[in-house]
């Protein structure tokens, strides 16, 4: 599914029009992505968890060339699933 898709199941679920779906998803796409830049955890009951982990700087092997190479820290998102998520997918 994808944005235009998604975009349109909001829009017939809640009985409004596509626009008003799409400024809806926007923001709270926007909302979800503003607080874990912010560092906060972002829980929808039911659905899931979303977060910040931050990896550490590690040593890598370049594939090509079999050299080691530095491989810098960076601040990953993190989604971990809700308990009716996960058994609505049994």
């Amino acid at each position: 599914m994808n944005k235009t898709e998604l975009i349109e199941k909001i829009a017939a679920g809640a009985g409004i029009t596509k626009v008003d779906a799409k400024k809806a998803l926007d923001a709270a796409v926007s909302a979800v992505k503003d607080a874990l830049v912010a560092g906060d955890k972002v829980s929808l009951i039911g659905f899931g968890t979303f977060s910040v982990n931050e990896r550490p700087a590690r040593k890598g092997i370049n594939p090509a060339t079999k050299e080691e190479i530095a491989i810098a820290a960076k601040k990953v998102a993190k989604f971990k699933a809700g308990a009716e998520l996960v058994d609505a997918l049994k």
